[in-house]
């Protein structure tokens, strides 16, 4: 079936009921079935909120900022697509309320309206079908999935739930097929699933003239056929096309509990298309990436000690890449998430763990914890993966106590240390702007011979992406270098440190970059894969 030469099809997801109910992982579930059926497809998420992007949120309160290899900072959910689809989502793909505005609004300062009255409708909606038809058409996409975030009924989101109704109208019903997200609560008191949360999510979908094709109905047990016949009956929707989206082991298993409900079936029927293309190789690969993250007996046990850590999601990435990496060495990860500023006093409790994780983070709070972190993993000879702000503190811990620094820190923390070990890039010193200003994206780093970062990832050459402002200062370099830490990569002809290890250590690895937004199921990032291998020996 060759669908290459018709226009792009869309599938858009909207939620109801609440947030957090796993729009993401659905969608990214439905672009990775009609990826195995040999579908051109990719992603959108649309983001209502007023922020230009995700770079200045609290990750906290909105999950990990996830970086693109074009320098985006997005939305956590475009990570879920890259790791389910196995391929870079550019930052157009994160579209905000602020970029469509600001787009509109700079057109009306130069007069490209012809003197109209600037409204919602047709100048913003227009402006949001423009740029997910531009998606369509540069990419030459078969399918685009686009993820509405928010939930039905939100002020924020009805432009864009506008934009997607007038799409489907301008398009026609067979080009477009709606997903909609909702909840069926089971009360522990009385057990049964209950539908009107999801009745009434329907209702104000339906209010606001967008009619559901299929839904997606999130709960903790598969879907009583009452539950599901009740739910058809109120909502207009056919039995067949409610499907039960239960509590899963693994997101990656979504796809074929989708699947195997006959979604992309009904898909294809929408779209006018019958019959499948022969996908049993696709699935076959699928499979085994899948089968790879379960019945793992063999355990080891990783703190990873962050300022994020109360949020699960703050470093959803940095997650996902120490289970790649379990998964394709038969190792089963298991994470503890310790807090920093709780750690201060108590490095000790780390003498458990197989292995020792800080990821990035930003300001002062718990900083003391991390460097004591550091230092601890290199006395004590645990295996150290430091990454961004791991990898800045290391080096201060470094200068601190095998230098004799003893007031060594960064100019993050304290901008007149005397030894600042860890200084702002020179370009930023101009800066004011905090937003989308860092050093982001894709960069090239040059890894020296006969070095544990060569050995990693076999090669002199690799690109990753960064999200900093601050860098190792070089005026330490030589002193580092003569008590045994070495920088055996560097970008930019070396003004810049990027990978910096301990050849006397068991391992102690600090990068820079963010090599968890490269790391994808079935191909772990080359540096987790290490540090998983070296905890576990």
């Amino acid at each position: 079936m060759d669908m290459q030469a018709e226009s792009t099809k869309y599938i858009f997801v909207t939620g109801g009921v609440m947030s957090g109910l796993g729009k993401g992982v659905i969608s990214s579930s439905i672009a990775k079935l009609l990826q195995l059926s040999n579908q051109k497809v990719s992603c959108v998420k649309i983001d209502p909120y007023l922020n230009y992007d995700a770079g200045t949120m609290n990750p906290v309160a909105h999950g990990e900022v996830f970086v693109t290899e074009d320098g985006g900072e997005c939305d956590m959910d475009i990570g879920n697509y890259e790791r389910f689809l196995n391929q870079s989502i550019p930052r157009t793909h994160n579209i905000t309320t602020a970029q469509v505005y600001s787009s509109v609004i700079e057109a009306e300062r130069k007069g490209e309206y012809l003197g109209a009255c600037v409204q919602i409708i047709p100048h913003v909606t227009d402006a949001i079908k423009e740029r997910i038809r531009k998606i369509a058409k540069v990419e030459n996409l078969d399918m685009l999935v686009v993820e509405c975030g928010g939930t039905v009924g939100d002020i924020e989101s009805l432009p864009f739930l506008e934009a997607l109704r007038q799409i489907r109208l301008e398009e026609g019903p067979e080009t477009v097929v709606f997903v909609h997200v909702t909840l069926a609560p089971s009360l522990d008191v009385v057990g049964e699933q209950k539908t009107k949360p999801t009745q009434h999510s329907v209702q104000e979908l339906r209010r606001i003239g967008i009619q559901p094709d299929l839904l997606a109905v999130r709960c903790s047990r598969p879907l009583e056929d009452s539950a599901r016949k009740k739910i058809s009956l109120f909502s207009n929707v056919a039995v067949k096309d409610v499907f039960s989206c239960h509590d899963a082991e693994s997101i990656l298993l979504v796809p074929q509990m989708l699947y195997d409900q006959g979604i992309i079936d009904e898909i294809f029927k929408k779209f006018g298309k019958v019959g499948l293309v022969n996908t049993s190789t696709n699935w076959d690969k699928w499979n085994l990436i899948v089968n790879s993250f379960h019945n793992i007996k063999d355990q080891v046990k990783i703190a990873m000690v962050g300022k994020y850590v109360k949020l699960a999601d703050s470093y959803v990435s940095v997650n996902q890449a120490l289970k790649h990496a379990g998964a394709k060495l038969g190792k089963n990860v298991i994470v503890d998430w310790i807090d920093s500023e709780e750690l201060n006093g108590n490095v000790e409790r780390l003498s458990s763990y197989d292995g020792i994780i800080v990821p990035g983070g930003f300001g002062e709070r718990g900083v003391e914890g991390i460097i004591n972190t550091a230092n601890f993993a290199r006395e004590k000879n645990i295996p150290y993966l430091g990454i961004c702000f791991g990898f800045q503190l290391a080096a201060v811990a470094f200068g601190r106590y095998v230098c004799g620094l003893t007031n060594a820190n960064s100019t993050e923390i304290s901008p007149n240390t005397e030894n600042p070990i860890i200084d702002l890039l020179p370009e930023q010193k101009t800066i004011e702007n905090k937003g989308g200003s860092l050093r982001l994206g894709a960069h090239e780093i040059k890894i020296e011979d006969n070095t544990l970062a060569f050995k990693i990832y076999k090669s002199n050459l690799i690109h990753k992406r960064h999200r900093h402002r601050y860098e190792f200062n070089q005026k330490y370099l030589d002193l580092f270098v003569s008590k045994g830490l070495k920088f055996t990569g560097y970008s930019d002809s070396k003004k810049r440190m990027e990978i910096l290890e301990i050849p006397s250590h068991k391992f102690y690895f600090g990068v820079q970059f963010h090599p968890e937004f490269s790391s994808r199921p079935g191909y772990p990032e080359e540096s987790f894969e290490a540090f998983i291998k070296a905890a576990g020996a």
